[in-house]
């Protein structure tokens, strides 16, 4: 089924008062910022979202949209290295899928670029930046750490005369890359390193996808991100918990510049996911070294990944509110995520018929030409489903897992003279089986068939197909990413060697004959199997390709 632009009511748990929308009910209450919200997303188009991002999406959009305001897009294209025009569409595409929209207000921090300038300009003039000659790895030197002051710069004194000429001139492109950056002159002496004459501008020779070569000095982020929340008059610039240290420098450069609009930054925990890794550089080395098939491939936690394996961006959003916001640092199950989609999944999944792994089955009172209609249920939760004939033949498949040969204790499935009740059609009893003389392996079974109205007593329903009905598809069966749920925790080992080999795997199963004809993207319950979802990329009319959404239950 297509997801839904808008976003229903009826999709999410109702929101919890956290520490943020308690902060912006007292703002209100008092009037602050003209009793506006504005909220922002402002991500760097160096990669694709995954999981992470939703959290701050959900959250950004969301709470303009429950306070009445809005919330900006904006990139934060300061690195021009490593953007790329192709993360900016999947970005867009990622927040919309979400359910979000930001109208008018889409931005770069690269709109701001001369502005930008012109505050740097501004602080110079005021005494409260220079232009320095130390190398990087000189300045870290002398930078110092938290527990000992650092030293000044033999450049901190220079005057403002001298700073505004060598910054105009590295802005004319005078300088080779690397020989200077711009500082900002705040406390060698700060317990805080990010206070400790932080970068603000660097010289980089590299062409920028929205300013093409017009810029050879770029902007630090500390420096764009705050000013570019003031132009835009942001109100709450909500970030994650890493940010918090960065704080007194972003009301720092606020407070030193001509500007009228001084954002409140308010940190929140990020999300942390068992079974995966939350890095763009590291899911860009799974990309790179082929462990996946690309950015959108359904084992990562991209949301692109996500979408394509069939993950309801209803249930993605139902996610974030469940787990929260809060001031510390966690770790959420991955099965917290999956029985969200299950949940969305249950109430709106038409229900099918897919056999994963056949076995033959032969209706020995059934003649070749015999066989009833029987009547499969679409989807129990929404009685408009409604039903669909269900033809049973004398020749049907069964999943092999359903029989035992040799049963173990308590096993209720079929057996030797054992019987099951068929889903929606009556019972079967096998009374002979059939194997391969060469290998001895069960190809066949022989059994009798009963009406439902029969008297016999079983405790287990398998699924089924008619054999002359049934049609070929590829089905991908996938498990966790990772062995195990931390795979950054053994610092002696590299993440990668955490992969799981049994991560994807490709069956070519047995559908019934409506699920051939299943468009892209749409979502079924595979009954007794779990979800699956078309693929959007490799499925072709009347090719269905399956990937597994997830499971009818949690694993254990």
């Amino acid at each position: 089924m297509s997801e839904e632009s808008n976003i229903s009511e009826s999709t999410s748990p109702a929101p919890s008062r956290h520490f943020i929308r308690q902060i912006i009910d007292r703002d209100l209450e008092a009037g602050k910022n003209n009793s506006q919200v504005i909220t922002r997303f402002p991500p760097e188009p160096n990669g694709y979202l995954h999981i992470g991002h939703a959290k701050s999406i959900c959250l950004n959009f969301g709470l303009a949209k429950e306070f009445g305001g809005r919330c900006h897009l904006r990139y934060d294209d300061t690195n021009p290295a490593a953007e790329d025009v192709e993360y900016v569409d999947a970005i867009e595409a990622d927040v919309r899928w979400l359910g979000f929209e930001w109208g008018e207000h889409h931005y770069f921090a690269s709109n701001y670029f001369e502005a930008l300038y012109g505050y740097a300009e501004e602080l110079i003039q005021k005494g409260k930046a220079y232009v320095c000659s130390l190398s990087a790895d000189e300045f870290k030197e002398y930078r110092g750490v938290p527990t000992r002051p650092g030293k000044e710069s033999p450049s901190r004194n220079r005057t403002v005369e001298e700073n505004l000429d060598l910054f105009r001139r590295m802005r004319a492109g005078a300088f080779p890359d690397g020989a200077y950056v711009l500082r900002a002159k705040i406390d060698m002496a700060s317990p805080n390193l990010h206070m400790r004459d932080p970068t603000l501008y660097r010289i980089k020779r590299i062409h920028h996808h929205r300013t093409g070569d017009e810029w050879c000095i770029y902007p630090m982020y500390d420096f764009a991100h705050c000013i570019s929340d003031a132009v835009e008059g942001i109100t709450h610039s909500i970030c994650t918990l890493e940010f918090e240290v960065h704080r007194p420098l972003y009301d720092w450069i606020l407070d030193q510049i001509s500007i009228p609009c001084h954002p409140q930054q308010i940190e929140f925990a990020r999300l942390n996911l068992t079974y995966t890794v939350m890095s763009k550089r590291r899911l860009l080395q799974l990309v790179r070294e082929g462990h996946v098939q690309g950015w959108d491939d359904p084992r990562m936690p991209t949301l692109c990944g996500m979408r394509r394996r069939g993950y309801p961006a209803a249930a993605i959003r139902a996610f974030c509110e469940t787990i929260g916001v809060t001031k510390y640092d966690s770790v959420t199950e991955m099965e917290l995520l999956e029985y969200c989609v299950r949940q969305e999944l249950n109430a709106k999944a038409l229900r099918r018929i897919a056999v994963l792994d056949p076995l033959r089955v032969v209706i020995t009172n059934f003649s070749d030409t015999e066989g009833i209609n029987v009547q499969a249920i679409n989807n129990p939760e929404d009685e408009t489903a409604g039903k669909r004939p269900f033809p049973l033949t004398r020749e049907i498949f069964i999943e092999r897992a359903d029989f035992a040969e040799t049963p173990p204790p308590k096993y209720f499935r079929l057996s030797p003279g054992k019987s099951v009740r068929l889903r929606y059609a009556g019972f079967i009893t096998c009374e002979d089986i059939e194997k391969d003389p060469e290998t001895g392996e069960v190809i066949a079974l022989h059994c009798r068939w009963d009406p439902p109205e029969t008297k016999v007593k079983v405790k287990a329903t398998i699924h089924w197909l008619a054999a002359p009905t049934a049609r070929e598809a590829e089905v991908r069966l996938y498990e966790r990413l990772f062995t195990v749920a931390d795979p950054m925790e053994d610092k002696d080992k590299d993440f990668t060697d955490f992969l799981n080999p049994n991560a994807l795997r490709t069956t070519t199963a047995l559908i019934e004959p409506a699920l051939s004809e299943a468009g892209a993207g749409e979502s079924f319950q595979f009954e007794r199997t779990g979800y699956f979802c078309v693929d959007t990329k490799d499925s072709q009319p009347g090719q269905p390709v399956f990937n597994q959404v997830v499971a009818l239950k949690a694993s254990k």
